[in-house]
């Protein structure tokens, strides 16, 4: 089985850094014919293909469109998207605030629709098939309690790649998504050791404890993310992945 993006322009947010910046190299090195890279941070990234960036926060309204638009005016089309920027600030019954309630949701599940419409949109257009993926969390499930806004933005996601998924069937349009575990990346250290305080060596000592040994990695999460670009992943839609090292459901 051949996993190759040739031809296809991806757009992927959160691109400057962590599973974004990966899931960019590896559509890059799976043939992507060009990639539209978006984040609030200047994306600097070299890579074997042609690369439009945008950068652009997701919490403001616009910044969908702009988007889009700069993936249809430098290139003509967009084949596939994914959906990987998110912010995952500690909130919970108690500590909750309407300003971070609405950042949060806005980032992580406006963006991630108006993107998916705005994509859908250029697909039935050109009468093309197309595919999406969303980097969501295993918190979808329920979440720790100091991330319930987080796993609230997350639960919301999962149900509209579903209902993407549904709605865009017969458009050959597939919609799936990746709940995404424990992940090691520079924004994770850098949260426990000193957002949080815990520490260089905190992340490291849990990493250890953990069935294999060490966290869910960026490469881990890019290469499904690109396995579910590809037509080797057809005809399969409306799948969420649960990329951790447990299994949900079992006996803790």
């Amino acid at each position: 089985m051949k996993v190759a993006l040739e031809g296809m322009v991806v757009l992927i947010t959160g691109a400057a850094r962590g599973v974004g910046a990966k899931i960019a190299r590896e559509a890059a090195a799976a043939g992507a014919e060009a990639l539209v890279l978006l984040d609030r941070d200047p994306v600097d990234l070299a890579l074997p293909c042609e690369i439009e960036t945008v950068t652009a926060d997701l919490a403001l309204p616009d910044a969908p469109a702009e988007a889009i638009s700069a993936a249809l005016t430098r290139f003509g089309r967009i084949d596939g998207l994914v959906n990987a920027a998110g912010l995952t600030t500690r909130a919970g019954y108690g500590d909750a605030t309407v300003e971070t309630w609405n950042r949060m949701f806005s980032v992580n599940t406006r963006a991630p629709f108006f993107l998916m419409d705005g994509a859908i949109a250029d697909m039935k257009a050109r009468g093309q098939p197309g595919s999406i993926v969303n980097i969501l969390s295993m918190n979808a499930h329920c979440g720790a309690p100091d991330l319930a806004v987080y796993s609230a933005t997350k639960g919301a996601l999962l149900t509209l790649t579903k209902n993407a998924a549904n709605a865009h069937m017969a458009d050959r349009i597939r919609v799936n998504g990746i709940n995404l575990g424990w992940t090691d990346t520079e924004t994770e250290r850098h949260l426990h050791a000193v957002t949080l305080g815990r520490g260089e060596g905190w992340l490291d000592a849990r990493a250890a404890e953990m069935p294999l040994g060490r966290l869910i990695s960026a490469g881990d999460c890019a290469r499904q993310a690109v396995w579910l670009l590809s037509p080797a992943s057809g005809p399969m839609t409306g799948v969420c992945l649960d990329l951790e090292q447990s299994v949900t459901g079992a006996p803790s």
